[in-house]
């Protein structure tokens, strides 16, 4: 019976130690997520800036022309960096909820076998007792 109490120790253990696996999963999930929404939301406002200086009747010179066409130029590389970079932070955020994921499926795997290793141990412990003293405590195991 000391192993078996042993390795229900272990095993809880192992459960909480995959918990906080689980929770810092969780969190970096968290913060790649919020890195994915600022990215978006800077790719957004750049292309509103490229509409908002689109080609004006008012220009008075080729050079004006010339000088906003730059510019608005700067601004298209920007927005293609902007959306390369949240393309990239999506597929991080992504693959850190896929680690998450696991990260809870361990976890509920180790909490499994510890509950299972507990039962075990009550049902051995409750078969140690003779049968009049299980009657007289009324103890039941299912």
């Amino acid at each position: 019976m000391k192993a078996e109490r042993t390795r229900l120790a272990r095993l809880r253990r192992l459960e909480r130690i995959r918990d906080v696996a689980k929770q810092a999963a969780l969190a970096e999930a968290g913060r790649a997520e919020g890195t994915l929404a600022q990215l978006l939301e800077l790719a957004e406002r750049t292309e509103a800036m490229h509409g908002d200086y689109a080609p004006r009747a008012g220009l008075t010179d080729g050079h004006a022309l010339a000088a906003l066409n730059t510019f608005r130029d700067g601004l298209d590389q920007i927005a293609g960096a902007t959306r390369a970079d949240a393309d990239r932070a999506r597929a991080v955020a992504d693959s850190h909820a896929q680690e998450a994921a696991l990260a809870e499926r361990r976890r509920a795997a180790a909490e499994e076998r510890a509950t299972e290793a507990a039962k075990t141990l009550a049902r051995k412990a409750q078969s140690a007792l003779p049968v009049g003293m299980r009657k007289r405590l009324g103890t039941r195991f299912e």
